[in-house]
């Protein structure tokens, strides 16, 4: 610290010893009240003093009958200081109770003020005596009540609690519910006998979320009871996915332009649900407000303030406030407390301010005062002044008698923590750590009656001590909502998301504000307000709905589709076609041009384009390990079998033409054995490849998802794709040697030369899969499966017209031709 910054403290201290030093040698007593002295409006001696703070906004008129009805506010607190005394009476009259101990009382005025209400406060715990001592005398005493009953409100109560706390002074409200009451820091020595608002606030978060009602307006009292509540109700409304489009707040006290701008407001928005968390006085503003400009049709939400008043129930004539719903302090009934009330009883008050001689005559009063409907608040201060006389049971050591000569004060809040009693009426009482008792309310409905009155129906409980899932409950009755409608309002930012949708937050407004986006192919969500669309599995698809996954349909190339069916019967035909020619090669087998070129191979190249035509019917139905085996096995083996016979085929007519060259032993080294063995070994290499595929990596079924989307398309995998184009590797290779052969033997000299239909077969047969290959690649699911048969087919087809279609041609319509002078390509002389 710097020189400078220590000048200004050594200045105050030094101007504090100098008035120390001035205070002592000073001869005026140090200890002197200060202001006139504060006179309570009603009082009675005893040995044990309660004080309460009670708002009496408005004097009252002393009259000989209650010919007029007093002002709201005034009765209402009347009966609150009524139902004190009643049970002070009780407790004077108890044997059981502080036996041979008076309990007296002090009751002051606040008139509302919260400066008056700390003043008259500490007029309770300093007495009323101006006293002066000497100045070695301690100004310290103990306080001149036990507890204070009182305030009515939060914002009063928090000044009261503030300024007694460090006194030790018990203050028992049994109307302010503000939650920040319940810290203990702050207010040691307050407690109350009505719950906290923190309750009050979540349990109507809850009941507004019970019935779905997830956009609404809030209005509340500008004070520390309405800001601190709907500061609560505001955050588990949040969590609870509520959503509020405006919150406004109102002081009794406010300008007619915030009211203005209130119900604009209000006409403004969208919501039709109003959380009212106002205090009776305020909403007593509002109410002929709402009524002048029709603010009708809104379903109201109120707080335990006004939701069970019969006041604001009269003043509401518009009935705009018809079908409301809240919460309330449960039910409770006094034995004696109306009775103590109508009893006709001398009432003095120490200022004259009230008085009432015993002498007037209640028969047939109907007025607010002799209205018992805010019983159960009356029964929160019958239950408070209960607490203090139990609480003083326990320190005094009661039994027949009581000691005197305990001190109080410290003592004195920490007692009534403790304390744990049942009242004649059977209602528990007790306080948890922060002085707050157990947290229970009934939900009341305004419901309207014939006559035009509202009757207060309870509809149901809200009970804290239970479960979560167990503390709302609503009883089977039938409840009224706004506009005496029996069906339940609807107030939404956003209609619900159906199944089948996903909800997308709208920019820039709360998350009740949302689309509702359909959920993409593949995609479902099975539950309204889905914020997401989940996937299904691989094996299933969506719906047309979107809200359910089926199981996607199997396809693969069957007989009983067009496709199937249109190819098997041009594999069919194809077969019948080779037999047909099989059946005219046989009939005509001793014709030279059937014995031409080695019948033998003509009759095997037959036989292997039945099995070519065959092969390809393996390829339609559904997949299984045998068929994905045998299917490209079968093909294999039947091409490279047609092929070798053509080969062996070409070979002879080459070989044939060279043997007719003088001294040329060419057919020695190749004659029909040597064909045999050369088809045979041409043949058995392409098996033992097909058996080297099979071994290692063989052809499988296979559930492709991702050819078609909505569909599961089963098809065989080629396993080894290695094996799979060594098999047609080695058929394209076997083609080659064939079309070179075929090619070089094209022009050799005779009338039918089979070369040259061999060629031309194998170019279609080249042309054929040559395209099959990229078609093949590119075809998706069983259409690859039906580019592949169709090569088998459309090849098969290219050899057998290419080369015995010819043939037959001249065995059955030219068979003057069909002779061996004519095969080898000698002219026949014309006749003469």
């Amino acid at each position: 610290m710097t020189p400078t910054q220590k000048w200004p403290e050594q200045g105050w201290a030094f101007l504090q010893l100098l008035l120390v030093a001035s205070v002592s040698h000073a001869e005026e007593p140090v200890c002197r009240q200060r202001g006139d002295p504060e006179n309570p409006l009603l009082s009675k001696n005893g040995d044990i003093i309660l004080g309460g703070d009670v708002l009496f906004s408005y004097k009252l008129e002393r009259q000989k009958r209650f010919l007029h009805e007093p002002t709201s506010a005034t009765t209402i607190d009347l009966q609150f200081a009524q139902a004190m005394l009643f049970a002070i009476e009780e407790i004077n009259n108890s044997t059981d109770l502080l036996p041979g101990l008076s309990v007296g009382y002090k009751i002051y005025d606040t008139c509302g003020s919260v400066a008056r209400s700390v003043g008259v406060t500490l007029a309770l715990a300093n007495g009323n005596e101006n006293v002066s001592v000497p100045s070695k005398t301690s100004c310290t005493k103990p306080a001149y009540v036990q507890a204070i009953i009182g305030e009515t409100s939060s914002s009063p109560t928090i000044a009261v609690a503030t300024v007694i706390g460090p006194f030790f002074v018990p203050v028992i409200s049994h109307f302010a519910t503000c939650a920040c009451l319940s810290d203990k820091t702050k207010y040691p020595s307050f407690l109350r006998t009505i719950p906290s608002d923190y309750y009050q606030s979540r349990a109507l978060a809850h009941l507004v979320k019970y019935f779905r009602w997830t956009w609404v307006g809030a209005i509340r009292s500008n004070n520390d009871y309405g800001n601190n509540g709907m500061a609560t109700f505001t955050e588990t409304a949040q969590q609870l996915g509520v959503c509020l489009e405006y919150s406004v707040s109102f002081f009794r006290t406010d300008p007619y332009a915030k009211i203005q701008r209130i119900l604009d407001i209000i006409k403004a928005s969208t919501s039709r649900v109003i959380v009212a968390f106002l205090s009776r006085a305020d909403l007593n503003v509002l109410l002929p407000e709402f009524s002048y400009h029709n603010l009708s049709g809104y379903q109201w939400i109120g707080s335990e303030s006004w939701i069970f008043d019969s006041q604001t129930a009269e003043m509401d004539i518009h009935h705009i406030l018809n079908g409301s719903i809240g919460l309330s302090i449960p039910k409770a009934h006094i034995t004696g407390l109306r009775e103590f009330i109508l009893d006709e009883k001398p009432l003095k008050s120490s200022n004259n301010e009230l008085e009432c001689t015993g002498h007037e005559d209640m028969t047939g009063v109907q007025n607010s005062f002799i209205d018992m409907s805010l019983m159960p608040l009356f029964n929160n201060v019958y239950k408070g002044v209960y607490a203090v006389a139990h609480a003083l049971h326990n320190i005094l050591s009661c039994n027949k008698t009581c000691n005197k000569t305990v001190q109080l004060d410290p003592f004195m809040v920490s007692f009534l923590v403790k304390i744990h009693f049942t009242t004649k009426e059977g209602d528990e009482v007790h306080f948890n750590e922060n002085g707050d008792p157990a947290a229970k309310y009934d939900i009341i409905n305004w419901q309207p009656r014939e006559n035009g009155t509202v009757e207060f129906v309870t509809v149901g409980l809200y009970d804290v001590s239970l479960t979560t899932e167990k503390q709302l409950k609503l009883q089977n009755k039938s409840l009224i909502w706004a506009r005496n409608s029996k069906q339940v309002p609807v107030s939404v930012c956003s209609e619900k998301c159906r199944p089948g949708t996903r909800k997308v937050l709208q920019k820039g407004r709360p998350v009740c504000c949302y689309d509702c986006i359909r959920c993409a192919e593949g995609e479902i969500s099975n539950i309204t307000d889905s914020v997401t669309c989940v996937r299904c599995l691989p094996e299933f698809w969506s719906n047309e709905r979107r809200d359910a996954c089926i199981k996607k349909e199997a396809v693969f190339l069957s007989y009983e589709e067009i496709m199937g069916a249109l190819l098997t019967a041009v594999a069919l035909f194809g077969a019948c076609m080779a037999i047909g020619v099989i059946l005219i090669f046989f009939k005509y087998r001793k014709t030279p041009i059937v014995r031409a070129n080695n019948s033998e191979l003509s009759f095997l190249l037959l036989f292997s384009l039945i099995l070519c035509f065959l092969c390809s019917l393996t390829f339609i139905g559904q997949p299984s390990d045998w068929s994905c085996m045998f299917r490209h096995v079968a093909f294999g083996i039947t091409f490279v079998l047609c092929i070798s016979c053509l080969l062996g085929k070409t070979i002879v007519v080459l070989m044939a033409f060279r043997a007719t060259r003088p001294g040329s032993n060419v057919k020695k080294w190749f004659g029909q054995t040597q064909q045999r063995l050369c088809v045979t070994a041409f043949t058995l290499i392409q098996v033992i490849i097909c058996i080297i595929w099979l071994t290692t990596s063989p052809p499988f079924p296979f559930k492709n998802f991702k050819e078609i989307k909505d569909k599961i398309t089963l098809e065989c995998a080629l396993g080894s794709v290695v094996g799979f184009w060594a098999v047609l590797g080695y058929i394209g290779l076997l083609a080659i040697l064939c079309f070179i052969f075929a090619f070089l033997a094209r022009k050799l000299p005779d009338n039918f030369n089979e070369a040259k239909f061999i060629t031309f077969s194998m170019l279609i047969f080249s042309v054929v899969w040559i395209t099959f290959i990229p078609a093949y690649i590119s075809s998706p699911g069983k259409f690859s499966v039906a580019v592949e048969i169709f090569a088998i087919l459309a090849s098969s087809f290219g050899l057998l017209i290419c080369i015995f279609i010819p043939k037959c041609y001249i065995i059955l319509l030219k068979p003057e031709n069909n002779t061996k002078r004519n095969m080898m390509g000698k002219k026949v002389p014309n006749s003469l």
